[in-house]
């Protein structure tokens, strides 16, 4: 029997195993795989090579698409650093968890249901190593028997980490440090099954920060790649997408952020804000952020290339994805996140595992970012705990064409935002089928609804069409089941 039948019998097998079987339960401890978790800050859903880039090159990410799934409609659960940070840990929405922004809760960040802390109680070495960005702490959370990171945002070059039980500044560049301790992990392993986490902080901009950890957004913010690949995408063209800019039929139906580009237009004539604001997201920018990730890829391909020759390659799950999207002109909207559109909502996801996840798979049904606790503690073999909210996705890795989620929500609170055109935008989201619907918290009644399947780029608002009625009744009623969930209640 060739490798690839064998193969198929294998995944056949687990696939009735576990739909007979609770999650975490079918892993020998023995058998336990390693996992590696790689999360890029701010990075777009087509900000790498397999994700549709115009012109960068990742080809260590890449090879984890080809050998393993590209998920080509993921999500976040909220677009927003810290409190999907706390989402991709935890396994929970914003309203149960509590992070709601990126207000420095530190004290509160210790107390979350980390998903290591699980890891770790069934016998699994677990590090963070890099940006933790729920409170501007660098200090140790539970959960962790190694640990690296730095306070607030850090700094690119020669970085103050936290290790040791003290702070010291590392000479180099911050992704390659990171790399570095991720290796050195791998290397001293021995036979203990082991949980990386790798928080990057590219591809942030350089920020000043002042001395209670908060951003001083009075001094222009830099992408700052490493040395060795600066200026290396200096005559690249990044091919915008079709709602690039703010042309009438881009704004039509979408009054909420109208008037917030007005208020943005405003600022940009004061002294203040005029640095701050890129209305089209220059070329510039796009290839800084490119060329920053050229040492992202670079890790990813020294991890790789340290777990083949310790002979865990295959025995680890790896996991690439990032916090949340970002805006590059489309609608109009730049800089930013936050915003309920596909540039922001959307992440890049791809997972490694040849013992679960045949090469080449392609996943089109939609997950969210607070699905990737239960996933890690399923393959893991620990029993998911009931506070997680996610969905395991071992059910899409073993057969592509099979859904976890027959609808699923995003939410977003502005509580605290840096940004005057963004104050006050609180939202909450529903995708069902190929529908999404949005409802503004404090403007009931400008609700958008767009149908992705005919209209991927989100230009026609299809909420006050009167074909759309039952369908828009629909997301309201499946709206609230799914915020009562969050919160752990039922209608």
């Amino acid at each position: 029997m060739s490798d690839f039948a064998i193969k198929n019998c294998w995944l056949a097998a687990l696939l009735v195993v576990f739909s007979v079987f609770p999650a975490g339960v079918i892993v020998a401890e023995d058998e336990r795989p390693n996992i590696v978790m790689i999360v890029v800050d701010d990075l777009r859903f087509d900000e790498f090579g397999a994700g549709g880039h115009t012109y960068l090159e990742t080809p260590h990410i890449d090879s984890l698409a080809r050998e393993g799934a590209l998920f080509e409609q993921a999500y976040h659960s909220t677009p927003l650093c810290s409190p999907n940070r706390a989402s991709i840990l935890t396994g929970q929405y914003v309203s149960r968890h509590g992070i709601l922004d990126n207000t420095s809760r530190a004290f509160a960040s210790h107390l979350l249901d980390l998903f290591p802390k699980e890891l770790q109680k069934a016998g699994y070495y677990t590090a963070h190593i890099g940006k933790w960005h729920m409170g501007n702490d660098p200090t140790p959370r539970p959960g962790y028997d190694y640990w690296s990171s730095f306070s607030g945002q850090g700094n690119t070059f020669d970085p103050v980490l936290y290790e040791n039980g003290k702070e010291n500044q590392v000479k180099g560049y911050i992704t390659d440090i990171f790399t570095d301790r991720a290796v050195s992990v791998i290397e001293k392993s021995g036979d203990q099954p082991f949980f990386i986490y790798i928080g990057h902080k590219a591809v942030h901009p350089e920020a000043i920060q002042r001395d209670d950890g908060t951003v001083d957004l009075s001094v222009p913010r830099e992408f700052m790649p490493a040395k060795r690949h600066k200026g290396k995408y200096s005559d690249k063209v990044f091919k915008r997408r079709p709602n690039y800019g703010l042309s009438a039929e881009n704004a039509a139906g979408k009054p909420v952020i109208n008037k917030a580009l007005e208020i943005r237009q405003e600022l940009e004539r004061s002294p203040e804000w005029a640095h701050e604001i890129d209305a089209g997201v220059a070329e510039d920018t796009i290839r800084a952020r490119a060329e920053m990730m050229l040492a992202v890829d670079e890790g990813v391909g020294r991890i790789i290339k340290t777990l083949k020759e310790n002979g865990k390659l295959d025995d680890t799950l790896i996991i690439f994805t990032s916090d949340n999207g970002y805006f590059f002109g489309e609608h109009g909207l730049s800089i930013e996140r936050r915003l309920p559109y596909e540039e922001s909502v959307r992440t890049p996801l791809v997972m490694r595992f040849p013992k679960l996840v045949q090469e080449e798979s392609r996943i089109s049904s939609p997950v969210v970012s607070v699905d990737l606790a239960a996933t890690v503690l399923d393959i893991a073999g620990v029993k998911i705990p009931d506070h997680v909210q996610g969905k395991s996705l071992v059910p899409v890795l073993v057969q592509p064409n099979t859904s976890v989620h027959e609808s699923f929500l995003i939410e977003y609170y502005s509580h605290e935002n840096p940004f005057p055109w963004t104050a006050n935008l609180d939202y909450r989201i529903v995708r069902k089928g190929k529908f999404k619907y949005i409802r503004w918290i404090r403007f009931e009644d400008q609700a958008e609804l767009y149908d992705l399947e005919a209209d991927p780029y989100e230009l026609e608002n299809l909420v006050k069409n009167p074909t759309k009625a039952a369908v828009v009744e629909d997301m309201k009623a499946e709206m609230r089941k799914l915020v009562l969930a969050s919160l752990g209640l039922s209608n």
